[in-house]
């Protein structure tokens, strides 16, 4: 809503909210809903394995405190905290050992227990640091999950907001049109679309763009590269797991992600032709660097520049404008604005149909064999393609794939870019 709302104003000005345009988008509602819960459960199952970073604050509650009085100092607490969508704020009222009661801004009395104390049973103990303890008052965040036969509603949890962002773009490679934008875990917290203003280093994702150049360059899946330590200067790579297996076949490498495969293959291209071969895909040229650390994903791009680029592979070729506005109608019903998806024609077409096909027949790979096979598995489809994407020290994590129909890019991390954690990669939370 908030990207659509920035399209409109920037057309028509103030004036937007005044007129009563109606506003025609190419988002599918289905999918909209299904990529905002989806990021949503990500971004909090992340934050489930996160330290518990204590209370988010507290409420005076002395012992024997009148009910009626206990109600409206727990509502003016919780005015202050209010929920995000699922994610509720509640006012702890009883703590056990193995068990607690809070209460929900509505009046709703709940109890936790078990699992649901999992990520803060240390916190449960008297004997915890003072900014770490739960107590009689303590403001913390719940959160619902599926229904079981012990409890039918869904057990409750405490779990904290978190506090990593992340964004989720879906494409329809032949059209260009925008089926689902997220841009973060609660736009309301920063004011900020990551979808399309984080820039952000897209690692081993990036690796497919430059096996594209090599195909186009003589290369084929069969070639064999020499999987071992190189140094450049002072720059010493490794790959992720730290191993080298020697000689391999492009195919190989691209599905374990090898490091020193790619950069050998940027150094047989050059890293000036790799970069501008990066730009057929409407990635920013500018924002690539020339050198070889190109191969390992070091320059910049945005989630949507990444689905748009990925959309390329998927359509066989093409490269299409975004699309998310079609029509802007005002209250007279009179037409201001429509615009039509781009089409498949040749002066579209980014890179050759058959470049396409090899070099997606490489992503099937890594979708189903590869750093990305959890995403075969968990749909149990096998007709996905895609790669993950890890910078160094864990900072950004990606997963980047498409089938026919639709191309979807995931983006995790940091605000102010920090690890997301040694074990984080964008095979596992991505």
């Amino acid at each position: 809503a908030e990207m659509v709302r920035q399209v409109v104003h920037a057309q028509y000005g103030d004036e937007a909210y005044s007129r009563g345009l109606r506003v025609t988008t190419t988002l599918r509602m289905d999918d909209q809903v299904a990529a905002y819960k989806a990021l949503r459960r990500t971004l909090m199952d992340y934050e489930r394995r996160k330290a518990w970073r204590g209370p988010e604050g507290e409420v005076d509650l002395p012992e024997g405190m009148d009910a009626q009085d206990q109600d409206t100092a727990i509502a003016q607490a919780l005015n202050e905290h209010p929920d995000n969508d699922d994610l509720r704020a509640a006012v702890v009222t009883q703590v056990a050992a193995n068990r607690l009661q809070a209460t929900l801004a509505d009046g709703e009395d709940i109890e936790i227990k078990g699992d649901g104390l999992r990520s803060v049973q240390s916190a449960l103990s008297a004997k915890a640091k003072p900014e770490l303890r739960i107590h009689r008052g303590a403001i913390v965040r719940v959160l619902r999950g599926n229904p079981t036969k012990e409890f039918p509603k869904g057990a409750w949890a405490v779990t904290q907001s978190p506090e990593a962002e992340g964004a989720l773009v879906s494409v329809e490679p032949d059209s260009g049109k925008i089926l689902a934008l997220v841009g973060g875990f609660d736009f309301n917290r920063n004011q900020f679309n990551h979808a399309t203003q984080a820039w952000r280093q897209p690692g081993s994702s990036f690796k497919p763009f430059i096996y594209s150049a090599a195909m186009e360059n003589g290369a084929s899946p069969a070639t064999l590269v020499d999987d071992a330590p190189i140094s450049v200067g002072d720059w010493s790579p490794r790959n992720s797991d730290g191993n080298f297996d020697g000689p391999m076949t492009l195919r190989q490498a691209l599905a374990k992600s090898k490091n020193m495969v790619t950069i050998r293959v940027l150094e047989q291209l050059t890293p000036a032709r790799g970069r501008a071969w990066a730009g057929k895909f409407g990635l920013d040229v500018d924002k690539q660097p020339e050198n070889l650390t190109l191969a390992l994903g070091s320059g910049s791009v945005t989630p949507l520049q990444m689905a748009s680029a990925y959309s390329v592979f998927a359509n066989g070729g093409y490269l299409l404008k975004p699309l998310l506005v079609t029509k802007i109608v005002d209250a007279q019903n009179q037409v201001l604005f429509e615009a039509e998806p781009e089409k498949l024609t040749d002066e579209r077409r980014a890179i050759s149909e058959r470049n396409a096909f090899i070099t997606g027949s490489l992503l099937r790979e890594v979708a189903i064999r590869g750093t990305a096979y959890r995403a075969s598995q968990s749909l149990k489809r096998y007709d996905l393609y895609g790669k993950t994407g890890t910078t160094n020290d864990a900072v950004d994590a990606w997963f980047a794939g498409f089938q026919r129909r639709v191309a979807t890019v995931v983006w995790i991390g940091y605000d102010q870019p920090r690890s997301l954690g040694a074990s984080e990669t964008g095979g596992g939370i991505a």
